[in-house]
């Protein structure tokens, strides 16, 4: 009996998602049962089901939480699943972010169906697919990152609690680790976002990352 590779889709564009579902499910090895428009629908249904998909198709532009959000969580659930990125956006930022969280593979929405099929048995297999704009963006990315900073003046506590946002612990969850309220890692929060220059949580994780801060 051939094992069958079983995919998931977190894609919020109704007819993308359905034709690369109609696309997996023709293939000989590979099939789709299930399908989200959300991240946050996903999470609880693969909690809920206690589901180990073998690869997840995630798109970055989702309402709720973005696809970077989700990469952490979704491999809290499954720390098997490789993930593979799905998305339109090819700009610095999110090909690093989404790399770094741990996605397998980063494609952009102009492939065929068919190609996107064959990305998902190459990852099976151990490769890692993207094309080759964004191989070069990721080679140079990874290449400029040799230069420690500063710290930017982060105190034991914050350099803490960053540590912890790069695991993927939500502020519920640093606050429970460490004893503290939600409010005091809020301002904590807003200190280290202030102190990096940035804005959201996946920018200061891919700041930390990048400049080796912790």
């Amino acid at each position: 009996m051939i094992n069958k590779t079983d995919v998931i889709i977190i894609e919020d564009n109704e007819l993308l998602r359905d034709s690369l579902k109609e696309a997996i499910n023709k293939s000989r090895n590979i099939y789709c049962n299930d399908s989200f428009s959300s991240g946050e629908a996903a999470l609880d249904f693969i909690e809920k089901e206690e589901l180990v998909p073998d690869i997840i198709l995630l798109d970055i532009g989702l309402p709720g939480m973005s696809g970077i959000e989700l990469i952490p969580e979704l491999k809290k659930l499954s720390p098997s699943s490789k993930i593979i990125i799905i998305t339109i956006h090819d700009d610095d930022e999110n090909v690093f972010n989404a790399i770094c969280a741990g996605a397998s593979g980063y494609l952009l929405k102009d492939l065929s169906s068919e190609k996107i099929v064959a990305s998902i048995s190459e990852v099976m297999n151990g490769g890692a697919p993207m094309n080759s704009h964004i191989a070069k963006k990721v080679l140079s990315m990874f290449r400029d990152q040799n230069v420690k900073s500063d710290g930017y003046g982060l105190s034991e506590r914050e350099k803490e609690i960053l540590s912890l946002l790069v695991d993927g612990l939500s502020k519920k969850h640093i606050a429970e680790k460490i004893f503290l309220s939600h409010h005091t890692v809020d301002s904590h929060l807003r200190n280290i976002y202030e102190k990096l220059e940035v804005h959201s949580r996946s920018s200061a994780i891919s700041k930390a990352i990048k400049e080796k801060l912790l």
